[in-house]
């Protein structure tokens, strides 16, 4: 009997064939965690009193409160830089950027397993790794262990066809997606994508789409490896780290949902959950206070190259503050590089640092009360951005960029 991706990694970590809903102790290639989650990751593995398993590949990110905004985030990132020092893991520190673009820029290879003390660790699932997120003590086991167990999930196969209307993205796919199946419609499941539509989508587009699969409640989301795969690996260094993953014809899936491409339209979730779902054009009267462009959902060069593409020799509307954060150094330079800075602060765009502020409620971009804010971030529940009475919609940079100028989402 054939297997799911899901099965074929977690099998040669755990050194035999697995079957779902098993419970197995697998190896595990990386650990992650951020200084949200560090600190307490830290307590609990001291407690253990070992070393590191892999100190090479334990990766302390410092991005979700960078730069700190409070002495109390401040002494948490102190804790972190401190048990880098002390124990020879890899610190990640403010700037450099957000921990899932980080780790699929430098950390995570095809057929890898990671797991990191955050939801969207499952962002790695592009490049064909069971990627996931943890808790705290758990990440602390597998940090000291090198191993940890896992529930072997079933698997959905996401196959999509056909080709986008214009400005129809990889986004707006997985908000179509989530409100299809809902916000639970998944869990503890893997999503796992094919199709020509998937094949001929970037890296980056990939990445969108295995950052939102825990929106929709997944453990994981996977694709196959192939040249888009290996191309992104050279241009990072890692040529050498291309291994084959594909899809067997005889897998079984719980669920196999199959969307066509062109039906699609450009969609925007409203509050106060990922899964309340509409086109854009049915929000149109909707005016913003903010937009925000970023995250480790959409802010990868491809997203601010749309975004430029917008709003080059355009204004910001003046009720509006446009953000934008890349999501990390390499994305900020490149960005710099081709002159897409420029267009952004020209247009009347704020530039922040590399990091996770406005998206998780830190700073940065804290709502007040009864504003809006049209983002390209992956979560909107109430209270997400900093304030229970602000108002987060979700959607692609395109429309985000579009409805900056205009003032309203359109």
């Amino acid at each position: 009997m054939g297997q799911t991706l899901a099965q074929k990694i977690l099998s040669a970590h755990a050194n035999h064939d697995v079957n779902f809903n098993e419970l197995i102790i697998a190896s595990v290639d990386v650990c992650a965690t951020q200084d949200g989650t560090g600190p307490l990751a830290i307590k609990e593995f001291k407690k253990l009193n070992k070393p590191l398993f892999n100190p090479k590949r334990t990766i302390l990110f410092i991005d979700h409160a960078a730069p700190s905004p409070r002495k109390e985030l401040s002494n948490a990132h102190n804790i972190i830089r401190e048990f880098a020092r002390e124990y020879g893991a890899v610190l990640s520190d403010i700037g450099c950027g957000v921990c899932h673009q980080r780790l699929v820029e430098d950390y995570v290879n095809p057929y890898e397993i990671l797991v990191g003390a955050d939801s969207h660790t499952c962002t790695s699932g592009a490049l064909g790794a069971f990627a996931t997120g943890m808790g705290s003590t758990d990440i602390a086991v597998s940090m000291a262990f090198g191993k940890t167990w896992f529930k072997v999930p079933q698997s959905f196969k996401i196959e999509v066809v056909g080709s986008f209307e214009q400005n129809v993205t990889s986004k707006d796919l997985m908000l179509y997606l989530i409100g299809l199946i809902g916000a639970d419609g998944a869990t503890y499941k893997a999503l796992e994508f094919c199709g020509e539509t998937i094949k001929n989508m970037s890296m980056s587009e990939r990445l969108t789409l295995s950052n939102m699969a825990v929106e929709a409640g997944a453990k994981a989301g996977l694709f196959e490896t192939d040249e888009k795969t290996k191309e992104f690996l050279a241009s990072r260094n890692r040529a050498d780290k291309f291994k084959e993953l594909k899809m067997d014809n005889d897998a079984i899936y719980e669920r196999i949902i199959k969307i066509d491409a062109s039906i699609v339209k450009r969609m925007v979730s409203a509050p106060h959950s990922v899964d309340n779902v509409k086109t854009a054009d049915e929000l149109n009267n909707v005016k913003v206070n903010q937009v925000f462009i970023g995250t480790c959902t959409n802010g990868r060069i491809d997203d601010l190259r749309v975004a430029a593409n917008v709003l080059k020799g355009n204004k910001v509307h003046n009720d509006v503050r446009l953000i934008i954060a890349p999501a990390s150094k390499d994305t900020y330079l490149q960005a710099a590089k081709e002159g897409l800075i420029e267009t952004f602060l020209e247009a009347g765009a704020n530039l922040i640092p590399s990091g996770c502020g406005p998206c998780v409620g830190v700073h940065g971009g804290i709502l007040g009360d009864g504003e809006v804010c049209l983002t390209t971030q992956n979560r909107n529940f109430q209270g997400r951005m900093g304030n229970t009475e602000g108002f987060i919609y979700l959607s692609s940079p395109y429309t985000a960029a579009k409805s900056a100028i205009k003032g309203y989402i359109c």
